[in-house]
Parts: structure tokens; sequence; C-alpha cells
């Protein structure tokens, strides 16, 4: 087929999406198809637009704000173009994690108490209503962004401001939750609508004091233990948590959710990405690796997957 794939983009997760890109452009290849890489950068938008009418299908390698968020998506659904992954509506949703936590909480899959705030309101306001909702440690972070990008865990009062100044360079809302201290772990989905399966759940246990942007993305940032050392029955029930998560937010073909479990042992979802890495150090390929699927061989999958819908 003739696939072409988008990459880079403008969002703060370029350099991680031009890392993905290469990757998948390069697997595409190696399995025959003919593929045009694309950078993405909607300012020419119309010579993109130009470009994949001619193509079979699109295959995204955006992460972040236009490209994850469901606005690329629905580009291409007026264009009447196929492309892999999720669709407007699920992308959308996934991205907007106060939104997407509300979904998960119908579904009574465990999430950390959490409070949206916006730009609009007075920062003075918001500063005295978190003092008053939160106990410390307690995160703040953008509404909707990836990577741990203007996130931070807040341990006393002196911190607050600046954590509320730096989640809203990011997004004009963000979501303030309490902090919660376990392994983190990660759960690969794949499948036709209805019938998804999870991948061996991986713990992640990041060099640093947290999985912060350094962690994920430097070599040697993190270890990924796979599958994650639970029993049984736990892990059962977190993939089980990751499939619901895929499902109830209309997720198609592939995503990855993440998960804090704390000392209860208890899985906390943290988040479902519609557009997980698939850099060199990405998880997602790691957990395709574990039941002995090349990182080529995934691809492909995904591809025919999104044939079959």
């Amino acid at each position: 087929m003739k696939i072409a794939v988008l990459y880079g983009g403008t969002s703060k997760e370029r350099e991680v999406s031009l890392s993905t890109g290469k990757g998948i452009i390069q697997a595409l290849t190696d399995n025959g198809h003919d593929v045009l890489g694309i950078d993405f950068d909607p300012e020419q938008i119309l010579s993109i637009i130009e470009q994949v009418k001619n193509v079979d299908m699109v295959f995204i390698g955006l992460h972040g704000k236009q490209g994850e968020d469901g606005r690329v998506q629905g580009l291409l659904d007026l264009l009447d173009i196929p492309y892999v992954g999720s669709g407007v509506l699920a992308s959308s949703l996934a991205m907007d994690k106060s939104k997407a936590k509300q979904i998960f909480a119908t579904k009574d899959i465990p999430v950390a108490n959490s409070k949206t705030y916006w730009e609009q309101q007075d920062h003075n306001e918001i500063f005295n209503d978190i003092e008053k909702e939160f106990k410390f440690p307690f995160v703040i972070k953008p509404n909707q962004e990836g990577s741990t990008l203007g996130l931070t865990i807040v341990h006393e009062k002196s911190e607050v401001t600046e954590a509320i100044q730096m989640g809203f360079k990011h997004d004009t809302e963000i979501i303030v939750e309490e902090y919660v201290k376990g392994k983190e772990l990660t759960v690969a989905v794949i499948g036709d609508r209805g019938e998804e399966r999870a991948l061996p759940i991986i713990e992640i246990v990041p060099k640093s004091k947290y999985y912060d942007y350094e962690s994920k993305y430097s070599e040697g940032g993190s270890d990924h233990i796979v599958p994650a050392l639970l029993t049984d029955d736990l892990t059962q029930k977190i993939q089980d948590y990751a499939v619901q998560a895929h499902q109830v937010l209309g997720c198609e073909t592939y995503s990855r959710v993440d998960f804090i479990l704390t000392d209860d042992q208890v899985p906390v979802i943290l988040e479902v990405n519609t557009l997980p890495g698939m850099t060199p150090t990405s998880l997602y390929p790691d957990a395709a690796s574990a039941i002995g699927m090349s990182y080529e061989e995934m691809i492909e999958q995904f591809l025919k997957l999104t044939l079959k819908d």
C-alpha cells in the first residue's frame, strides 16, 4: 500500500514524534509498503491535503496537541482517508484528563481524587481552593498535555504558585490531583473493537526519583520489567481495567494505558495514550516484543486491524 506517515508536528513532544515517525517509516518500508513521510505543520495544511489525497492510508505518528487530540483525525475523516488508530471523539476524550477520569469512574476503574481549574479563574482563588481541597504532596499538571510536560509534584505551600503558573504555560486548564505513591505500570492494548486484548504488563523503574520526561525518552533513563512481577489475579485485574478504559473511551486498534499500583495493591489509572510512543525506548514495542512480536510485525498488525474496520 501507499502509506503516508504524519510525524514531527508542532507540539512540545515534537522531538519524540520525530523518533516515532522514523521508526514507523522504517518498519513500513521494510514491510514492502510505499511510504511517504510528512513532517506535519498546520501552516502547510493545503500542501499536506494534496499529498495525503493520493495515499491508501495514513499512519499518525504525532504526539500531543494537534496530533493526538482528534484534530488531525477530524481532518482525515473529512477527506475520507482511512488512518490507523482512534477516531476524533476517543482521541479528544483521552487527551482531556479531567473528562477521561470522569468516564473511567463510571466503570469503577479507580482514579485519583482531582479537581480542574481554568486559566480565567482568579489565581489567588485557585491557590486558596487547592489549599482547602488537597493535602501535600499533590500533583499539578496541564489538563491536556503528555509526557509529564508542565507537571509538578508539590510538596509544600511555597511551591504551589509556581506549579500553577507552570501548568498554565502548557494549557488553559490545569488538573490538581492527589499524589499516588506506588509502582508505575503500563498496559498495551490491541485488537478489533469489542475483541481487544491486553499485552503483558510492564513495570517502569525510573533511574531518577520520578518517571519524568528524561526518564521516558533518554537511553537508559528507566528499566522496563516485562512482564511485571505481580500475582496472576492482580495481573488479570489490571489488564481488564486497561481494556475497559480503552473501550469506554471508544479507542480503536491500539492504545497504552498507564497506572500507579499503590502499596495497598490498588491500580489507579492515570491516562490512556491513543498514540503511544514508538521510539527505540518506548513501552508499547517492548510489550509486543514480550509476546514474540517484532516491531515490524506490530506495525503490520495495526494496518491489518485498520483494514478490517
